[in-house]
């Protein structure tokens, strides 16, 4: 295993925790050279945050690179990744939030899957031992990963339609929208995993919806997997709130939604493969999603 910070610096302290849990399953843990850099709100420059990236990817003793943490500075270095070496050796990146931005350029260069999950600057009040064990059975179990909804969640009222099949894509939506035309794969037949947490209020979210729709890139999508929303679902502008956003655009796409997943940056998030055959099931209120490991 490689710990890398291919976007903001993440803290000592926490990365330190990160790898003791890794070293508790059993596992070898490196740390890039670059992972405690600071360049502004950067861990390094962009150099040195793209060699520790891709010279985990290059070397064949390293089974998984996990991120250290997200924030900023992801998308600088994302066209830059060495994707013919990661298409010949694959393993999985985990991370989410900025992490979106490189997920999403392997898997456009044919990098057959990554992982959705917590950041290996490792805070126990933000992770407990329910979401450590989700990590460690999605990089070592080979089996199936179900994840279900939480109807007490804000997102579980976008849930509609009936049971869908398609290939798990996406992440941070902010991310997701600012890739279309670089980065962003082929969504065709794809579950596209959906999430945010701040910015700028719901006008950000709407831009990041338009932006997708006018592309095209939404018109064969399967369906939606929506996890957590942070400060957005409790914004509100002139009247507006969340739902009245996020409905308007997915009703006018008519395809299945399963929300209130725990996937984002809320507390205990899941950990799901990224690339590999998935079911929704809205109804049932539940994601299955085939193992990303063999």
């Amino acid at each position: 295993m490689r710990l890398v910070s291919p976007a903001s610096t993440p803290s000592r302290d926490g990365v330190a925790r990160g790898v003791e849990l890794l070293e508790s399953w059993g596992l070898r843990v490196e740390v890039g050279r670059h992972a405690f850099d600071e360049h502004g709100y950067l861990a390094g420059d962009d150099h040195d945050r793209l060699a520790d990236l891709n010279e985990a990817f290059r070397d064949p003793g390293v089974r998984a690179v996990l991120a250290t943490r997200g924030g900023k500075g992801a998308y600088r270095i994302a066209a830059q990744l060495d994707v013919e070496v990661a298409r010949a050796d694959p393993k999985p990146l985990v991370g989410f939030s900025d992490i979106t931005y490189l997920q999403l350029a392997l898997h456009h260069g044919g990098v057959p899957v990554g992982f959705h999950g917590p950041m290996l600057n490792w805070n126990d009040d933000y992770c407990d031992a329910t979401c450590a064990e989700a990590l460690r059975r999605a990089l070592m179990v080979v089996e199936p990963i179900v994840v279900h909804s939480d109807a007490a969640e804000y997102t579980a009222r976008f849930t509609a339609g009936e049971p869908v099949v398609g290939t798990l894509i996406g992440g941070n939506l902010d991310s997701i929208s600012r890739s279309v035309g670089w980065a962003l794969p082929a969504l065709d037949g794809a579950i596209l995993l959906l999430e945010d947490h701040h910015g700028t209020g719901l006008g950000q979210i709407d831009r990041c919806f338009a932006q997708l729709c006018h592309s095209g890139r939404l018109d064969r999508v399967a369906g939606f997997a929506i996890g957590t929303f942070g400060e957005f679902e409790t914004a509100d502008a002139s009247g507006w709130a969340l739902a009245d956003v996020v409905s308007g655009w997915l009703d006018r796409l008519g395809v299945p939604v399963l929300g209130g997943l725990p996937l984002g940056h809320g507390r205990n998030p899941a950990t799901v493969p990224l690339g590999t055959r998935t079911t929704i099931d809205p109804a049932a209120g539940r994601m299955t999603v085939a193992p990303g490991v063999r």
